[in-house]
């Protein structure tokens, strides 16, 4: 794995909960005081979910081997896409509000923002580098 400490993120891979316990990421995200926080809540198979409490800006990367799925929790969440997709060749920008979620495809080029405090649950490879390759 990558070294998360070199980037301004909490970032948390553990995973939190194991089967046939419940998962509360609205009190996780109540109680979080960070403005990038990243907590693996559990696996599925061979995924995990995530829970981010977004403020601010993420660097731009990429994920040569991994689909990321963002599901807007609270707030609102803009994912920036550099363009060059054989679908989407020009730059564009995702808004998504509450209750919506976007897949960003392995090899894009991409970085999520948030104007103010988001709450959003990710689901990803279990093997995937959250800040890129």
């Amino acid at each position: 794995m990558a070294d998360t400490a070199a980037f301004p993120y909490e970032t948390r891979l553990n995973i939190l909960h194991g089967p046939l316990e419940i998962v509360d990421a609205k009190a996780l995200a109540d109680a979080c005081e960070f403005k990038w926080f990243n907590q693996t809540l559990c696996k599925v198979n061979d995924s995990v979910v995530r829970l981010g409490v977004f403020e601010g800006e993420y660097h731009w990367h990429k994920h040569d081997e991994d689909d990321e799925f963002f599901f807007v929790m609270e707030g609102k969440l803009l994912i920036d896409l550099e363009g060059g997709v054989e679908d989407h060749p020009e730059p564009r920008v995702i808004e998504l509000a509450p209750g919506q979620g976007f897949v960003v495809p392995r090899t894009v080029v991409h970085r999520t923002r948030a104007q103010q405090r988001t709450v959003v649950l990710m689901v990803e490879n279990a093997g995937i580098i959250p800040t890129g390759n």
